[in-house]
């Protein structure tokens, strides 16, 4: 019986797919890459690669269950109750996705950007940040993952998955109403707003942004941490995610840096953003890399050979930004010096000569230190050298000094004079403290790890 099953198990999915109208996006991430575990007394296990797929047991339960013995029990002739587990399976697929030609870009001009499921590469990296934003386009009801919050340093594929789910939701969900924004408009509207109230001496604007904002049913906003600080911005952000959030409306949210990491973040809100599915999407491996540079081959004229492509792949680990920023300048390149011929691997060295330098480590100075530290707590890097000593100064301004000990060569009265700290004894005690709270304080051990990761990707 198991092995019968076994055996018909592509002709089962298939029929599953055909029979009950499962789209691709749907069909290939949730159904193929589950697998039979055991079929006793008519009892079929069947598993869920839960690194890969993320935690949809209790979804893919309610939505497949009866369909998938229907299609045993017709495909095979055998009935089986259906039931479903987690299992651990490291291998990784690339994810398409269902992509409608029929784009609303008028309406949706960020659309036009060709972002979507079926172009986003899925590896180790990033397949659960993909899994749940399926699992949220696919029900867009605000009951799965609800805020849903991605996190992670630029240019790693937030905003590809955010318009993703959007254009997935226009296309396959047309009665639902999606509102997608970066920080940057939503904060213009609001000074926009505020600004006309002024003039006209009413608060019509402020009343027409809440429509715009309030009156819909999926919210996805990118670049949070933009908002966290400017008081106007952020309680009309604050107000308007309440609204959404009790109406159980459905909020996607992106930063670089996860709630606990947000200082100036209320408490209550830190609580609600994490009350979803906070996720973590890391720099893509060498692998992911390659494919992504395949794709880009797919959409160009000129093709490179794969020694120029594992060049770029093996020497660009930061973000995908860099990664396609140096594909595109290998092509420009070739296109002005070089347009009747096949561009070599020493050509292709010669062309990102300023933008990748393989045998060379990256200097971490403290000055960088200094900066990146700044960015990351929303600091004024003048704030954070003064002699203020309040507690959200405190904190940045010792890990800027345990950050210097670890990656630099500085010593701790070098150190002392880059942050204007009047002797090295402070930079000792800054280290000290730093190094016993990492003992204990897993928030600030995430901390740290983040800010190595900005320092040196």
């Amino acid at each position: 019986m198991e092995n019968q099953i076994r055996d018909k198990w592509s002709e089962i999915i298939t029929y599953l797919r055909d029979e009950f109208d499962i789209n691709r996006v749907l069909f290939r991430t949730w159904i193929e890459p589950l697998e039979v575990i055991s079929c006793k007394n008519n009892n079929l296990l069947i598993a869920i690669d839960k690194s890969k797929q993320g935690d949809i047991l209790t979804l893919i339960e309610k939505k497949y269950k009866i369909p998938f013995e229907v299609a045993i029990e017709v495909t095979t002739g055998i009935q089986v109750k259906a039931s479903f587990t987690y299992s651990e399976n490291k291998d990784e697929k690339r994810v398409s996705s269902y992509n409608n030609t029929n784009l609303l870009e008028e309406k949706y001009p960020f659309l036009k950007n060709g972002h979507s499921f079926d172009n986003f590469v899925v590896s180790g990296s990033n397949n659960i940040a993909y899994a749940a934003a399926v699992a949220v386009a696919e029900n867009p009801n605000g009951q799965v993952y609800n805020p849903l919050f991605l996190y992670s340093g630029p240019g790693m594929g937030k905003t590809h998955l955010m318009h993703s789910i959007a254009r997935y939701i226009i296309e396959n969900h047309p009665d639902y109403n999606v509102s997608y924004t970066t920080s940057e408009d939503f904060m213009n509207d609001v000074v926009d707003a505020i600004r006309t109230n002024k003039k006209k001496g009413d608060i019509a604007a402020t009343a027409h942004l809440r429509k715009k904002y309030r009156n819909v049913d999926i919210l996805l906003i990118d670049d949070i941490q933009f908002i966290i600080g400017k008081d106007s911005t952020q309680i009309e952000f604050f107000n308007t995610f309440e609204s959404l959030y009790q109406s159980g409306k459905q909020l996607v949210i992106s930063s670089d840096r996860p709630p606990s990491q947000m200082d100036e973040l209320d408490m209550r809100y830190r609580s609600r953003f994490n009350s979803g599915m906070t996720i973590d999407i890391q720099p893509p491996d060498f692998e992911t890399s390659m494919a992504i540079l395949r794709n880009k081959q797919e959409e160009s004229d000129v093709k490179l050979d794969d020694e120029i492509l594992d060049y770029i792949a093996t020497n660009i680990k930061s973000n995908i930004r860099d990664l396609e920023g140096a594909y595109n300048k290998i092509l420009l390149f070739s296109k002005f010096n070089n347009p009747n011929k096949k561009i070599t691997l020493p050509e292709a060295e010669q062309a990102l000569k300023d933008f990748i330098s393989p045998n060379e480590r990256m200097i971490i100075t403290a000055d960088y230190i200094i900066e990146i530290v700044s960015d990351h707590f929303n600091l004024d890097k003048d704030a954070l050298l003064s002699e203020k000593k309040t507690r959200n100064l405190t904190l940045p301004r010792q890990i800027c000094m345990y950050l210097c000990s670890s990656l630099t060569n500085l010593t701790q009265t070098e150190i002392a004079a880059k942050l204007k700290r009047n002797n090295h004894t402070t930079v000792i005690h800054g280290i000290n403290k730093i190094n016993e709270q990492l003992s204990v304080d897993n928030e600030l051990q995430e901390t740290i790890a983040i800010l190595k990761k900005k320092l040196n990707p």
